[in-house]
């Protein structure tokens, strides 16, 4: 069956940086886009980055635009945001993401960036 499985994350302060890293099973990952998202406490869950299956596409929210970075390698079918400048609101649970029929959430890992 599908599984993404998040790891990386951790407690950082303002201005630091972190990789988070997705591994992928269950399926072709090469075949598919993946992307991240996240959720902070009380509110709605959020689009953060995706990448296309031949890493030519990739999209970011504004609010993190040119200080995350997302990245795949499809030979370890695994995806990766590069998270630099961290800001306290970026402070969330992140969480893997792809979509065939249906959406597939890894469990999440824990970033917090402290002021």
């Amino acid at each position: 069956q599908v599984q993404l499985v998040e790891s990386g994350g951790g407690l950082v302060q303002a201005g630091g940086s972190l990789r988070l890293s997705c591994a992928a099973s269950g399926f072709t990952f090469s075949m598919y886009s993946m992307g991240w998202f996240r959720q902070a406490p009380g509110k709605e869950r959020e689009f953060v980055a995706d990448i296309n299956w031949g890493r030519s596409s990739t999209a970011y929210a504004d609010s993190v635009k040119g200080r995350f970075t997302i990245s795949r390698d499809n030979a370890k079918n695994t995806v990766y945001l590069q998270m630099n400048t961290l800001k306290p609101e970026d402070t969330a649970v992140y969480l893997c993401w792809y979509k065939w029929r249906n959406d597939y959430w890894g469990q999440g890992t824990q970033v917090t960036v402290s002021s």
